[in-house]
């Protein structure tokens, strides 16, 4: 494995650049087009501010057009054309999907699926993530560009690969099946740990030598679950340890160049531990897509935010999104007017510092030709473009946001990535558990009641929070367990659900009854799971209704104080929610599925319990969505409008940092932001804030102390 490197630098601006800019473009695939085309792209690019973009991420076929010939006339071309009119360039290593002559003369490069199926070409990211020989050739090209375009006056940072295990992240083929030993030799060092580690005295599965062990490949029946988590941990950390290959060579070169990969931190995407990836690229980037439903909003804010604590509240990069319509859906909306701004602003709200699409023009062949794009087939006299130059003026206005970080909140929802994948394994009480939508609904509860919540990795430093939410923890290691007892023993208030502490992390259950090392913290005992049937439901004594599951709950501490009861199903009249005081802080238990709507009068309760409120006034409560960044004794409030209808914002003090636009008929003046002199916020638009930390506080519901002492409208974690 290759070093790892920690470090945050921001995109290295050309010509010394104005470092207090805002970053606005898009991929940018000129080899898609004639020549002529290119300088009316960089026309349209300065009219809608364009001033970075990203280049040559599925090149490789053109800049080598086989294994002895290269072709960088074209590339040398462009990079020149866009420096002499401004625009940056986050230059990629052109490695996301090998040409036709290296998987003809190479076909071992090839992917292999669980069932030994060969993945072929005709897609892109065909490649093994543990081949040698993919890797011989891919480096080489790395070490190409690098030396040919280290010092080019457009380069402003490199871009590895693209979107790394998107689709080859779970690899069976037998140079994974090699690697993954080795991995596992790492990790366990003797092969009677690692048959402890898996539990191998069941189903006859002991392991006598390393050569025996195969990746789970499609089996009888269920094949081992530590099997399947380990090898879950060694595929994220395959493509992390390629990323570190490429990243060598280019830091090799260009020293002074940041490095950087685009992660996917967005639903039904987990096969990445980002937060264990985040140290390895200068500043995080992200591609987030929004996914249909009545939480869309809800969860786009959500990975956002969760970006913004993986990059550490430092800036990053929304290196991908949409101008409207995906082609990768089973229907593909087109976005309403104002919400490809308003989604662009959401995630520069998180503490994205650039905001960038795929793509810059619509391709007229290919897989994606109807995924929408920043010149639409329509081309320049199109309401999206209109949109387009809109959102690049409002960008610039926002420019005085440029290197703010994310004002901490006083809650916090912790996402654990290795809950998340063990956690919907195989073989478990229901198939129906979701990780990410749990951790959504709490999220959404939060977002309901106007108040900001950080969402965080397990590994974070709670100590500054008053409130913790872990939802679902499902795996829960011993030094966790400790950490979290700390957390309330020091003042703390946690909340935990149904299905955590359930195993350690060899997906061991924990024994003498659930919530396993929590049991003591929470005082309760569950000797027995109770999974509900498609359609069941169980309805609690405070009007509210479970889905999903329920615990078997025995109360074990007369502190621990029962909140709500089940009043039908086989658990009515035993404890549905628990809370436990512990010295100053508590802990307590939500045994049920409530979904979003449901945890909102919950969390409302053991939010008033801890003292913590929302920093709007009660008449903004819901409505509209507030993230804070801050800069010195500068804050910045985003207020989203969440709401079909136009918000009042009268008595929020603070200076507009944009002009007033509307949310947009027919897209129109796409800007986001509406500053409309009524102070009204119209929908689908947000409005941007400066405000003094100390005195910009009218209007403001300060709701009680945080354990450092502040108001919450005085960033009291900072």
């Amino acid at each position: 494995m290759t070093e790892k490197t920690t470090s945050h630098r921001w995109i290295r601006w050309p010509d010394g650049g104005q470092p207090r800019q805002l970053g606005y473009g898009a991929d940018y695939n000129p080899e898609q087009w004639p020549r002529e085309v290119w300088d009316e792209d960089v026309r349209l690019m300065r009219e809608a501010g364009v001033n970075i973009v990203s280049l040559a991420i599925f090149s490789w076929a053109r800049i080598q057009p086989s294994a002895d010939s290269w072709d960088f006339s074209w590339l040398d071309e462009i990079m020149d054309l866009l420096h002499a009119n401004g625009i940056a360039v986050d230059l990629a290593t052109a490695t996301a999907s090998p040409p036709p002559w290296l998987t003809a003369a190479h076909p071992e490069i090839l992917p292999v699926d669980r069932e030994g199926r060969t993945v072929w070409p005709g897609g892109r990211q065909h490649w093994r993530p543990t081949s040698p020989v993919f890797r011989e050739y891919a480096l080489a090209l790395v070490t190409a560009i690098a030396e040919r375009y280290g010092s080019h006056p457009a380069l402003a940072a490199w871009h590895v690969s693209n979107e790394l295990g998107c689709h080859n992240v779970y690899d069976y083929s037998d140079d994974a099946a090699r690697a993954f030993r080795g991995w596992l030799q790492d990790r366990y060092e003797t092969i009677e740990a690692l048959n402890d580690a898996w539990g191998t005295a069941f189903w006859s599965q002991q392991y006598g030598d390393w050569e025996q062990i195969l990746p789970p490949r499609l089996a009888a029946t269920h094949p081992n679950p530590t099997q399947q988590l380990d090898f879950k941990r060694f595929s994220s950390d395959v493509l992390k340890d390629y990323l570190r290959a490429e990243s060598e060579i280019l830091r090799r070169a260009t020293p002074d160049v940041p490095v950087t990969t685009n992660f996917m931190v967005s639903t039904g995407i987990p096969g990445m531990d980002y937060a264990d990836w985040a140290a390895d690229v200068d500043f995080v980037a992200n591609d987030h897509y929004v996914r249909p439903g009545p939480q869309a909003m809800d969860e786009l804010s959500f990975s956002a935010n969760r970006t913004g604590n993986i990059a550490g509240g430092k800036p990053w990069f929304l290196m991908e999104h949409s101008t409207s319509a995906v082609n990768w859906q089973p229907i593909n909306f087109a976005k309403k007017p104002g919400e490809l701004a308003r989604d662009s602003l959401t995630h520069v709200a998180h503490g994205a510092d650039a905001v960038c699409f795929f793509q810059w023009r619509q391709s007229s062949r290919g897989a994606e030709k109807f995924h929408s794009a920043m010149v639409p087939h329509a081309g320049e006299d199109s309401d999206m473009f209109r949109s387009v130059t809109a959102l690049g003026h409002t960008l610039e206005q926002l420019a005085p946001i440029t290197g703010s970080i994310r004002r901490p909140a006083r809650a916090a929802i912790v996402f654990d990535w290795t809950s998340w994948v063990a956690s919907e394994q195989d073989s478990h009480p229901t198939s129906r558990f979701d990780y990410h939508q749990e951790a959504l609904d709490w999220y959404s509860a939060f977002l309901a009641l106007g108040v900001r919540a950080d969402v965080v990795p397990l590994e974070t430093d709670l100590g500054n929070y008053d409130v913790v939410i872990t939802p679902g923890l499902y795996l829960l290691t011993a030094d966790a367990a400790a950490r979290l007892a700390e957390y309330v023993d020091a003042g703390g208030n946690l909340v935990t659900t149904y299905f955590s502490g359930i195993v350690n992390e060899h997906d061991h259950a924990w024994l003498g009854g659930y919530p396993g090392p929590l049991r003591e913290l929470l005082g309760i005992r569950i000797q027995e799971f109770g999974p509900l049937d498609d359609g069941e439901t169980a309805e609690l004594d405070n009007g509210l209704t479970g889905t999903l599951w329920t615990d078997r709950i025995d109360v074990t501490d007369e502190a621990t104080e029962v909140l709500a009861s089940y009043k039908t199903g086989d658990q009515a009249g035993r404890a549905a929610i628990t809370r436990r005081r512990a010295g100053t802080g508590s802990a307590a238990y939500v045994s049920t599925r409530l979904g979003a709507s449901g945890l909102e009068p919950v969390l409302a309760q053991l939010l008033a319990a801890a003292g913590v409120g929302s920093e709007l006034p009660e008449a903004l409560r819901g409505k509209v969505e507030l993230a804070v960044r801050q800069d010195g004794d500068t804050e910045f409030w985003f207020l989203v409008n969440r709401t079909a209808d136009a918000v009042d914002l009268a008595g929020l003090e603070g200076q507009r940092l944009a002009a007033a636009v509307d949310g947009g008929s027919n897209g129109e003046n796409d800007g986001g932001t509406d500053g409309a002199s009524d102070g009204r916020l119209a929908p689908r638009s947000v409005a941007v804030l400066a405000r003094n930390k100390t005195s910009g506080t009218a209007g403001i519901s300060g709701t009680g102390a945080s354990r450092t002492g502040a108001s919450d409208g005085t960033g009291s974690n900072g």
